[in-house]
């Protein structure tokens, strides 16, 4: 008979320190009521022997913390394999990544989309954060590629719109009529991360990005001071 390996679950191993936990507090309730009643009921000529009961619980604390620091473990290993250690790593560091949405941060908002093949129609669209459509433009390269697209904040009355997240929605046809399947992306410096929920994102021009989305990481490009020219003497 052959027997497998069994791969370690995280879901699996958090559900059995939780019913070691439960499976703890009934004993030690259970623990405490035997304890009472032992108390109430001994024999005041041969009294009970403090000592074991105290051994008891140094074990059922001894437990707890086990289980507590299991929960740590658990915790540590799922950010481990969530990707924060490698988001964090990305900090500094400018990055590409598929994303509709862009922070609009003073009076401007960046993206890029790329066009699988020529249009014959293409439609950009902003939307705000309630999904309602606050810019319209309709470019005139239609090649296929990547185009860049930056918003000035304004609505299609020419109010300013506050600082934000917005959306961007890029419809493209061909010569058919068929739609083609754009992709949106933001690009910036990385300049923070955060975990929510068991997903890691990063923040990208001040909005955040699902790590996972990145698709071109480069190094910045350290800036060199002008030289200064000694003054005539």
């Amino acid at each position: 008979m052959t027997v497998n390996p069994t791969a370690s679950n995280p879901a699996t191993t958090a559900n059995q320190t939780a019913l070691g936990k439960a499976s703890l507090a009934d004993n030690f309730n259970t623990f405490l009521s035997l304890l009472t009643t032992q108390l109430k009921n001994q024999d005041p000529t041969a009294p009970l022997d403090s000592n074991q009961f105290t051994q008891q619980l140094v074990q059922m604390t001894s437990v707890e913390q086990q289980l507590n620091a299991n929960d740590l473990l658990q915790q540590l290993v799922n950010n481990t394999s969530n990707g924060i250690t490698t988001a964090v790593s990305l900090i500094g560091k400018n990055v590409k990544a598929v994303s509709d949405n862009a922070n609009l941060t003073g009076g401007q908002a960046k993206w890029s989309y790329n066009i699988p093949a020529d249009a014959s129609d293409l439609k950009v669209e902003v939307l705000d954060a309630n999904g309602k459509v606050v810019h319209v433009e309709a470019p005139s390269d239609l090649k296929a590629g990547d185009h860049a697209f930056t918003w000035n904040g304004k609505d299609m009355t020419g109010t300013q719109l506050p600082d934000g997240p917005y959306t961007l929605r890029v419809t493209a046809k061909d010569g058919t009529g068929a739609t083609l399947a754009t992709t949106n992306y933001v690009e910036g410096v990385v300049t923070g991360v955060a975990q929510s929920n068991g997903s890691t994102s990063i923040t990208v021009n001040g909005g955040p990005v699902d790590w996972a989305k990145v698709v071109t990481i480069n190094q910045v490009a350290a800036t060199t001071p002008p030289a200064t020219t000694p003054a005539a003497s």
